[in-house]
């Protein structure tokens, strides 16, 4: 945006950050916020502390340094009142949950180290980022965000080094290493606590693969479309747990899948039936109307495997899931699966719908990082980092609201 366009939405956006910061009740903080939200929006290829300082009138960088990373305010009141009126205003029909990399060159930021990212789509030396966002086909938002902590930052490491980046980055005594799956799981439960209720979760391979995950979901009576890798196990449908014979020695042996369980691939490939569903408008035109999404689909009735969810599931039958194979026109094999706990009377083209959702969430990494400079904050400090995300957030969010808002009014970021 450029300034005549920031000059224009100042009122409206005072007024917003009055709403989403009125926990902010120092002095000249929600002024701060003011300013650091039209640093974020204003065109500029850097959106850092000193750039975005030169480009605002009357703001001093060593002022917006001071609020981001040394200011106590705290992120959880704002990320609750944002996400209460995002989910008012967007009305989602699920939350995305998902993961960006930030590249560093150095060590000491906090949660750096050599780690897989999308961002590079290889093993580099970066921070993770695990955010839940409240999602539909034409809005989206990020609600939550959690710092992923790699093992080789946790207190108890034999690297005394540790103990000092922990101190120089300010990262609280309490917070260790812990599975982006459970940093997910936190923040679903974070939200509920705001009074928020999940419609449906959606999720990539890296939190679908864990069984821990889904199960969590299904204890906390959540749907879910997620996808998982071709060596997921699952047993059929109609796979029935027997008793082998009893011997007559020691304690009566207890009912249990006699059969192993097959990779997701393997059943699909040797039992699936590819049909074609279309399951929205796309955004190529032909003929003056939107030509329709479509692809090959393989549905199959399973139940889920693993010893985690046998000793969740401890003398009962595995339950019931959905197993999803995208299988597109011309390809030897699927290219994608998914597993879902939506009820067997789900419509084929709903199931597709919720499992081709993810890429809102592609779409809003993509605008927080290249239009609002998510990835651009250069402190090295916990704090610091949790104050930026939110605000990016809070700068996203008001565009989104712009948009709902006066669709011909505001260009995106």
């Amino acid at each position: 945006m450029d300034e005549v366009e920031v000059h224009r939405l100042r009122e409206d956006l005072t007024g917003f950050v009055g709403d989403v910061f009125g926990s902010l009740t120092r002095v000249g903080w929600q002024d701060r916020a003011v300013s650091y939200l039209q640093g974020l929006m204003l065109d500029g290829r850097r959106k850092s502390i000193q750039p975005m300082a030169g480009r605002l009138d009357g703001v001093h960088d060593q002022a917006l340094n001071h609020f981001v990373t040394n200011s106590p305010w705290d992120v959880h009141p704002v990320r609750a009142r944002l996400a209460q009126r995002m989910d008012t205003v967007i009305g989602p029909v699920a939350w995305a949950v998902d993961d960006t990399g930030w590249l560093k060159c150095g060590s000491a930021s906090p949660g750096v180290a050599r780690q897989y990212t999308g961002t590079a789509g290889k093993v580099t030396n970066c921070q993770i980022g695990v955010s839940v966002n409240l999602v539909t086909d034409t809005a989206s938002c990020p609600a939550d965000w959690r710092l992923f902590l790699p093992a080789v930052w946790d207190p108890d490491s034999p690297d005394p080094e540790v103990t000092r980046r922990r101190t120089r980055a300010g990262i609280p005594d309490q917070v260790r290493h812990r599975e982006k799956w459970r940093l997910a799981l936190d923040m679903i439960d974070e939200l509920t606590g705001w009074g928020l209720r999940a419609p449906l979760i959606v999720a990539d391979a890296g939190y679908g693969d864990a069984a821990e995950f889904r199960h969590g979901l299904a204890e906390r009576g959540l749907p879910y479309v997620v996808q998982v890798s071709t060596n997921t196990g699952v047993h059929r449908h109609d796979t029935a747990r027997t008793t082998p014979p009893y011997q007559g020695v020691g304690k009566p042996p207890t009912q249990r899948y006699r059969q192993p369980a097959v990779p997701v691939k393997d059943l699909v490939l040797t039992n699936g039936q590819a049909r074609t569903v279309a399951w929205r408008d796309g955004s190529r035109i032909r003929g003056g109307k939107p030509v329709k999404m479509r692809s090959r689909f393989v549905f199959l009735r399973i139940r889920p495997a693993g010893r985690v969810l046998l000793a969740k599931h401890r003398g009962q039958d595995l339950p019931e899931a959905w197993l999803i194979a995208e299988w597109p026109t011309g390809q030897n094999e699927p290219t994608k699966y998914w597993l879902s706990n939506l009820p067997t009377t789900t419509p084929k083209r709903t199931l597709i719908r919720w499992a081709k959702l993810r890429w809102r969430i592609e779409h809003d990494y993509r605008e927080l990082k290249t239009g609002l400079g998510l990835d651009h904050y250069e402190g090295r400090t916990w704090q610091g980092w949790h104050h930026h995300v939110t605000l990016v957030s809070a700068a996203h969010a008001f565009l989104t609201l712009q948009r709902l808002h006066h669709p011909k009014a505001t260009a995106p970021a």
